[in-house]
């Protein structure tokens, strides 16, 4: 079928919230098929995605390895029954869930049958804000207390228990009169990489730890705070990266009151920053972890992963009825793709190439920003998980500035997505698997863009 008759489908039988098309056509292309690091449309054009589809495919588009498994599971057992009649492949996944978290983190791989505190249980989800909306109801229950305290620029979703805690208006404003307001934001401490402001400005758009701590301490005092919610490193927000001392900050604060900390890694998990989980650059272990994306390469599948004590102190034993289940639960072809994703990334060494590689894609858009251009360009990232903010001296324009780059990106062949509140961060979080020349071609080509605006 033709990207025109496919748009012209969309416009006629899917909501017109969904997909965004351009009156001239030049926006959306319509995807074919995708290999690697590479994307052809229904045109037969050729792209580098340099998004790896959401941060989805870590191991390359179709991996081999992961279709492969994918194919022999749909061939034997392509549907199980959720929290009913379990399947083997769910045991394992949950098992490697496990090991690759909280057991790797405290070096100790339980052998027993009976898991010890330093291992983790999972709730399988079918999507990322699922995860998230599991752990909120584990901190529920756990605590007995409602309230969680999430940062502003957060992104966890959209589904109406995560709108309580994703920030943007543009998200939660036509659906406010039905949420549970049980979400309290404070400020989200920026990297010092960001856009240079007159030091007034600056002040409150970095916010010190001392003022973020001492909000927080405000809110324990005044509701009834049960966790604490956040990103490593906001990728919706615009590559926002924290200082090493947030989130020991905030693991020390919920050790101080009782609260659990959950981190929302759906898509800094399974080596997009350089390491397994964001949070090893800070060496802080969640009380729950969120995961989904790169979980399985394609397939709708995330988890919520909790150390064993936390989530057997929240969740009743199964009665025979589970208080939280879905059809699909745990689904057979998705743990089957998530088991073959976490071997690929561990035979390809995908955590220490996106290392590897992001230091020289950080090197390579912070030299952009030496070009005389009318716009100021700050570029900031960790491992394959990079922004280049673009900076308009009034303001007034980056958003405009960012979407034409992004849109001259497209028409050469290399596709890019923009992030962040006013959309003026241009950003990058391909597949590991791509080549460094690869990534050369890309900012070489953008940087011939910026030359002729």
């Amino acid at each position: 079928m033709s990207a025109t008759r496919t748009l012209e489908l969309l416009r006629r039988f899917e909501s017109r919230n969904v997909t965004f098309i351009e009156p001239d056509g030049s926006w959306p292309i319509v995807w074919e098929r995708a290999r690697g690091a590479q994307v052809w449309d229904a045109d037969g054009n050729e792209y580098l995605d340099l998004t790896a589809a959401f941060g989805v495919a870590a191991a390359g588009h179709a991996n081999p390895r992961v279709i492969k498994a994918a194919q022999r599971q749909f061939a034997r057992l392509p549907h199980a029954m959720g929290d009913v009649h379990p399947h083997p492949l769910k045991a394992e996944l949950a098992r490697k869930l496990s090991r690759i978290t909280f057991e790797r983190w405290t070096g100790q791989v339980s052998h027993s049958p009976v898991p010890n505190l330093q291992s983790a249980k999972t709730i399988f989800c079918n999507s990322g804000f699922e995860a998230v909306e599991a752990a909120l109801k584990t901190s529920m229950l756990a605590t007995g207390k409602r309230g969680v305290i999430a940062f502003e620029g957060a992104y966890h979703g959209l589904g109406y228990g995560t709108l309580n805690t994703t920030h943007r208006a543009h998200f939660r404003s036509h659906f406010r009169a039905q949420l549970g307001g049980f979400g309290h934001f404070v400020p989200f401490p920026k990297s010092e990489e960001a856009c240079r402001l007159p030091e007034k400005e600056r002040y409150d758009y970095l916010p010190a730890l001392e003022r973020i701590e001492a909000r927080i301490q405000r809110l324990f005092r005044r509701e009834k705070i049960g966790a604490i919610l956040a990103e490593p490193i906001q990728v919706r927000g615009g590559i926002n990266l924290p200082p090493r001392e947030f989130l020991p900050l905030l693991r020390r604060l919920c050790d101080e009151h009782g609260a659990l900390l959950v981190l929302d890694e759906i898509y800094t998990g399974f080596g997009r920053s350089g390491k397994w989980f964001a949070c090893e650059h800070s060496e802080t272990a969640p009380d729950i972890l969120c995961l989904g994306k790169a979980l399985t390469g394609g397939f709708p599948l995330s988890a919520c992963v909790g150390r064993s004590a936390v989530m057997d102190a929240a969740w009743p034993l199964s009665t025979g009825e589970a208080i939280h289940t879905s059809t699909f639960l745990g689904h057979p072809v998705g743990c089957a793709m998530a088991l073959a994703q976490i071997n690929e990334i561990t035979r390809l060494q995908l955590v220490r190439r996106s290392a590897r590689l992001g230091r020289l894609l950080h090197n390579l858009l912070s030299e952009l920003s030496g070009q005389r251009l009318p716009i100021s360009l700050a570029a900031r990232g960790l491992g394959l998980l990079a922004g280049l903010e673009v900076c308009d001296p009034d303001d007034s324009c980056a958003t405009q500035w960012t979407l034409r780059i992004v849109k001259a990106m497209l028409r050469r062949g290399f596709i890019v997505l923009p992030e962040g509140h006013p959309a003026n961060v241009v950003s990058f979080t391909p597949p590991l698997t791509i080549t460094a020349p690869q990534l050369q071609a890309a900012v070489a080509a953008l940087a011939e863009i910026l030359s002729h605006q």
